[in-house]
């Protein structure tokens, strides 16, 4: 049995670095530095008296596929599948040089964001929450107040959105956040394919 799931392993490593869009992992524009840690990516910038770090973590980051809809329409066999897209939530925080306190803002991307592209307004992700936190800590406390969004004022919630555009988090950046998330994704799956092959043809 293990024989057959290494040959099977090898065939599927084949595959997918055939379907390998990104050898490297892409670049993210406006002078953002991308450190990896395992499946955990942070993204840092700094402007004039400010550090502003994007965190994700590519782990349950791509959304459930529609494959109950698909088998009651039998799919046609010469059909493609449909690109795999990771879209992670993401941690934004801000940093002012002379406050000791970070501003943090929790960002996702909305499922319902493919039936939007309509709307030219549209912001491809929402805020969720906000809250303030000690710099430097990180374990978060629960005990600070933390906004949500769900009940905001509309003109409050453009602010904040336009606070982050003006931080260069806006569309872009986000759909930029998902093809790097999405190569990170897809590097990661392939390394485990080979750890669990390896792990499989271990005696």
């Amino acid at each position: 049995g293990d024989k057959a799931f290494a040959a099977f392993l090898t065939d599927e490593i084949k595959e997918e670095k055939k379907i390998q869009k990104h050898k490297s992992l892409p670049k993210i524009s406006g002078g953002w530095e991308l450190e990896v840690h395992g499946t955990e990516a942070k993204l840092v910038r700094k402007i004039a008296g400010e550090k502003i770090t994007v965190t994700f973590n590519i782990n349950n980051s791509i959304p459930p596929s529609l494959e109950e809809e698909e088998t009651q329409e039998e799919q046609k066999p010469d059909e493609q599948e449909p690109d795999i897209t990771s879209t992670p939530n993401f941690v934004v925080e801000v940093i002012k040089d002379d406050t000791k306190q970070t501003l943090v803002l929790d960002c996702h991307y909305p499922e319902d964001e493919v039936g939007q592209e309509g709307e030219d307004e549209s912001d491809i992700f929402t805020i969720r929450e906000v809250s303030f936190q000690p710099a430097g800590e990180s374990d978060w406390k629960e005990t600070n107040y933390t906004l949500n969004t769900d009940s905001l004022d509309w003109a409050l919630y453009d602010h904040l959105m336009d606070f982050l555009a003006d931080r260069g988090v806006d569309n872009t950046f986000a759909d930029e956040l998902i093809e790097l998330s999405t190569a990170l994704e897809h590097q990661e799956y392939i390394k485990f394919l080979e750890d669990l092959k390896s792990f499989v043809k271990c005696q």
